[in-house]
């Protein structure tokens, strides 16, 4: 059965979706979407995309405890059979980062990792947080394989993971979100050979495609992105992946967030 599931940092619900968010929506084939950085209670996000469920799209979200921070969901177009929040870390349990739902024999996560700030408590806590998850992607893979069950992890990631990842990346390396680290952690998850990163493998050793670009300057219009937007698969769906593509906006102007939907099609 073909699955199609797109992800998308909206960098704010209620401001995405009176800028385009909804028409995207309506228009879009995906049959789940992974929302990150919904930056709303559940009230306030089901407000924001109430044409979206009254078209028949389902919801499952995860708020942050901290107001107007985080926040991820997943929008669907069945109800799902079971949905869980968060990864077994106290620390982050009430953070807004990370959601899963379960779709008959698949499970699907939306996952918002922390930016950081490279030699700051901001990225001692995104280091953390990494090294939860990390434990946590791994135990979840073994069982989901064990059981012969498919998942997909994807969401903003905020990690370009090689040089083909960021368009400046000699002006980053410093930076978080392309620290040595950072990157090593991410070959680890992809060396178990439990996850694979299906838009990189399908698109191969190119530049890109960049999913995220700054506001600032002309970083759009020159394509001086970053690809931080991923769908990590476990390997008998990541077999099926036919499509991936970055919806990126025609214009400058067209944007309704700082990312790009990036969709994946499985048949």
């Amino acid at each position: 059965m073909s699955l199609t599931i797109t992800t998308v940092n909206v960098n704010g619900v209620r401001a995405a979706a009176g800028k385009g968010l909804l028409a995207w929506l309506e228009s879009s084939s995906a049959d789940i979407v992974c929302l990150q950085e919904v930056r709303a209670s559940e009230k306030q996000f089901h407000t924001a995309i109430a044409p979206a469920l009254d078209a028949g799209w389902h919801v499952g979200g995860a708020e942050a405890s901290a107001k107007g921070r985080a926040g991820v969901a997943i929008l669907s177009r069945i109800p799902a059979d079971a949905v869980r929040v968060g990864f077994d870390v106290d620390e982050f349990a009430d953070s807004g980062r990370y959601i899963e739902a379960d779709f008959g024999d698949v499970t699907i996560g939306s996952l918002y990792l922390p930016t950081g700030e490279a030699d700051t408590p901001k990225q001692d806590d995104k280091e953390r947080f990494m090294k939860g998850f990390a434990a946590y992607l791994g135990e979840r893979a073994a069982d989901v394989i064990a059981a012969g069950r498919d998942m997909v992890v994807c969401g903003d990631w905020n990690i370009a993971h090689t040089e083909r990842d960021i368009k400046n990346w000699k002006g980053n390396v410093k930076k978080s979100g392309f620290l040595p680290g950072e990157r090593a952690w991410v070959d680890d998850l992809l060396a178990t050979g439990q996850w694979l990163d299906v838009v990189r493998d399908l698109h191969g050793d190119v530049a890109g495609p960049y999913s995220w670009w700054s506001y600032r300057g002309k970083a759009f219009d020159t394509d001086a992105g970053w690809r931080i937007d991923y769908h990590l698969v476990t390997p008998v769906l990541a077999a099926r992946a036919t499509d991936a593509r970055v919806e990126r906006a025609a214009t400058y102007a067209e944007r309704w967030s700082d990312h790009a939907p990036v969709t994946v099609t499985f048949e």
